[in-house]
């Protein structure tokens, strides 16, 4: 590989326990048996790597025989083991070159690629491990707290507490790469100089990014809606199925997805139907003659509850709400455990009624309006 003076620093940090003992005596013994001295730092890093897999499989296995009986946190500890693999591999191959090839002019430029691999590898594992707690977390929270609301509550909050951390280790892996190369670190003091005007263009240009994230991580803290939550935004009824740092995705009733940013919420008024509980009310509306029998419909209408799995029990009444020019309006008020047995209450109901309305009392129906003769 060739030597790349401008692009890496004059001398890069070497892994503690590099160049001991051990590892002078394993050399010592390969260059007693007649291996090329060429060859010597890439046999020990083959070594290096070979060691790094071995211990991570054996780790691998380990966990497997004791997760046994936990087949969901045993598939995200497995996620980590690429990354480890990888972090040991960089780790090793390091520390085998500075006993190898402490000395070798192609060190600088090996030495920077192995460190931005270590950085980037250590990057990876940090938010496999953001997943693994968040995913653990809310797998204790479930089998200790059946409770549906502060589930949803918890799942939103660590959530984005997991996108947070995720993004701040990237930011910090990136930086770190940077600082590995010389002009970089020179370019960074001299930003550092004029940190004030910078501060400000760069407040300027990300305004409504931040606003958006700030905006999101309010949601998340106040408790204002939640994953799963029930709302009527944009004139559309929909469930919360994502909350992001910057956007929150609306999944509608037939199955589109609003996506809007997170001031959105916080700037404009909306309704959260499952805000303080799950349960809801709603009204069915019939326009019948003045021949409608209203005891018989209300009598039915509590059959009908009562034989409906939908119905929570808590309202399920018949009244006369409007009587005027030859006709009457019927409005039954129902309740149900959550929106979608609302929904679905509601049209068992409409449809039930209407078709024994037409069986039994089609006096009690209103005329169908004909065609407007010809002038």
């Amino acid at each position: 590989m060739p030597y790349i003076p401008t692009l890496v620093p004059s001398s890069l940090p070497s892994l503690p326990g590099a160049g001991s003992e051990p590892l002078e005596a394993i050399t010592d013994s390969v260059e007693a048996s007649g291996v090329p001295a060429e060859a010597l730092p890439w046999i020990a890093v083959g070594v290096a790597v070979l060691a790094a897999v071995v211990v991570s499989y054996v780790a691998a296995f380990i966990v497997n025989r004791i997760l046994s009986r936990h087949p969901v946190l045993r598939s995200d500890i497995n996620r980590c083991r690429i990354p480890t693999t990888l972090v040991l591999s960089f780790a090793g191959a390091l520390s085998a070159l500075q006993a190898t090839a402490p000395d070798a002019s192609w060190r600088e430029a090996s030495d920077f690629l192995m460190f931005v691999g270590l950085i980037g590898a250590i990057a990876w594992l940090a938010t496999v491990l953001l997943h693994l707690v968040e995913n653990s977390l809310l797998a204790k929270y479930r089998r200790e707290s059946p409770n549906p609301r502060r589930l949803s509550k918890l799942r939103t909050q660590v959530s984005l507490l997991r996108r947070v951390a995720t993004a701040v280790v990237l930011t910090l892996a990136v930086a770190g790469i940077l600082l590995l190369i010389p002009q970089v670190r020179a370019l960074g003091a001299g930003i550092l100089a004029s940190a004030g005007l910078i501060s400000v263009v760069a407040g300027l240009a990300v305004q409504g990014t931040l606003s958006n994230v700030f905006a999101g991580l309010q949601l998340a803290f106040t408790d204002a809606i939640r994953v799963d939550d029930v709302v009527f935004v944009e004139g559309k009824q929909g469930s919360i199925e994502e909350i992001t740092l910057t956007y929150v995705v609306v999944l509608l009733a037939d199955e589109r997805r609003l996506i809007l940013p997170s001031t959105h919420f916080t700037t404009n008024p909306f309704e959260n139907w499952s805000r303080g509980s799950t349960e809801l009310s709603g009204s069915i509306l019939l326009d019948l003659t003045w021949q409608a029998p209203v005891e018989r419909l209300r009598a039915r209408v509590s059959q009908l509850l009562e034989a409906s799995e939908l119905w929570d029990g808590r309202h399920g009444s018949v009244t006369v709400a409007d009587a005027a020019g030859g006709m009457m309006q019927i409005s039954i008020f129902v309740s149900a455990r959550n929106a979608a047995d609302l929904a679905s209450l509601r049209g068992e109901l409409r449809e039930r009624l209407v078709a024994e309305l037409q069986e039994k009392y089609p006096e009690a129906l209103p005329k169908p309006v004909g065609p407007r003769p010809p002038a």
